[in-house]
């Protein structure tokens, strides 16, 4: 990571969803490396908001509109004339994605359509990165870790979603961004994301570090499934790896990525509990029983070989450092008087040092 600066500064770079959690660390990592940061987003998904606490509405220009029907989106992408673009405007949750199918589609499919036609219309070099999910394979809970080629879907509105995306990302690259053209974009894939300032609802960490600092009792439905669990900065990291790779002119204009963590690294919502425990005694928790009749896959592997090999990438951080790291941030964040932008930066480094 220590030359990716030389590779942002003073570049500008369009970040859709950058209030989110993983928009939010993204936009403070690129302000590190004084990037020109614009930001779109449909506004602030949830209350806290890491977006606020780390008061980038300070910093940067942000929009907000609904990418997949407002026609300014366009407008706003050809006035900018970014450099670089990192595409994570989502609806992310799949439990949502059942309570809402048709919004999750049009976010997560027509709104990647909507960003490349906006795209296509630039006439200067631009690198994007787009950002789907682990849950865009076609889950068949195998025992080893899905590869960039296996089969795209899933059984729930949400992983349809997310390959219907790549669907949708692929036939624009082969139809209007030639290999010689102006416009170069690759796919990232990352596993299921941990690490302070997430507060969605219906996940697992934030449920707990909220539980804990009100000193209540976490549910947890589904206790031995296991995960691809990460630090937020290593897919991250691997994001912008992808855009320098692009960049710098390597041939991988239309690939797909996956950034996950070992393969010897899926743990269970159980374990990861036990471990985040250790670091904070008021995390508690008690196994809900529940069938809702709403189907999420239980075994869930990423193999990351390819990343490896193409673009020198591999995570950084161990699972215990990842959960610890998480609560860390979390305990600052609920019982200390320590300044949470000064903390995250800290780790942000922390993690460049690696």
């Amino acid at each position: 990571m220590n030359n990716m600066k030389q590779i942002f500064k003073g570049k500008k770079i369009l970040i859709t969803g950058h209030t989110g959690f993983k928009g939010a660390w993204l936009t403070q990592w690129l302000l590190k490396m004084d990037a020109k940061i614009l930001g779109v987003s449909k506004g602030i998904p949830t209350k806290p908001s890491l977006y606020k606490e780390l008061k980038l509405h300070k910093e940067i220009k942000s929009i907000y509109l609904d990418i997949s029907k407002d026609d300014r989106l366009e407008k706003e992408v050809i006035k900018f004339q970014p450099d670089f673009i990192f595409h994570l405007a989502a609806q992310s949750l799949v439990k949502e994605s059942y309570l809402n199918p048709i919004e999750t589609f049009k976010t997560n499919t027509l709104g990647s359509v909507y960003l490349l036609n906006a795209i296509r219309k630039l006439k200067k070099n631009v690198y994007a990165v787009f950002i789907t999910s682990d849950k865009s394979y076609d889950n068949f809970e195998w025992s080893w870790g899905y590869r960039e080629t296996d089969r795209l879907g899933g059984p729930d509105p949400y992983s349809g979603s997310k390959g219907a995306a790549e669907i949708a990302i692929s036939s624009f690259q082969r139809s209007f961004f030639p290999d010689e053209g102006n416009i170069k974009l690759s796919i990232g894939r990352a596993g299921n994301v941990i690490g302070g300032g997430d507060w969605s609802e219906n996940r697992i960490v934030p449920d707990c570090m909220k539980s804990a600092s009100i000193n209540t009792v976490t549910q947890i439905r589904n206790p031995n499934s296991t995960r691809p669990w990460q630090h937020v900065l290593e897919p991250l990291s691997g994001y912008l790896v992808l855009a320098k790779n692009l960049y710098e002119n390597k041939n991988i204009h239309g690939e797909a990525f996956n950034f996950g963590p070992s393969n010897d690294l899926n743990v269970s919502v159980k374990d990861l509990i036990k471990t985040m425990s250790k670091d904070w005694k008021k995390i508690k928790w008690k196994i809900l029983r529940l069938d809702d009749g709403q189907k999420e896959s239980s075994l869930l592997k990423l193999n990351c070989d390819k990343a490896l090999h193409f673009l020198n990438w591999k995570p950084k951080m161990s699972f215990e450092e990842s959960a610890s790291a998480t609560v860390q941030w979390y305990k600052n964040f609920y019982d200390s008087k320590l300044n949470i932008k000064e903390f995250t930066l800290s780790q942000i480094e922390e993690y460049e040092n690696k």
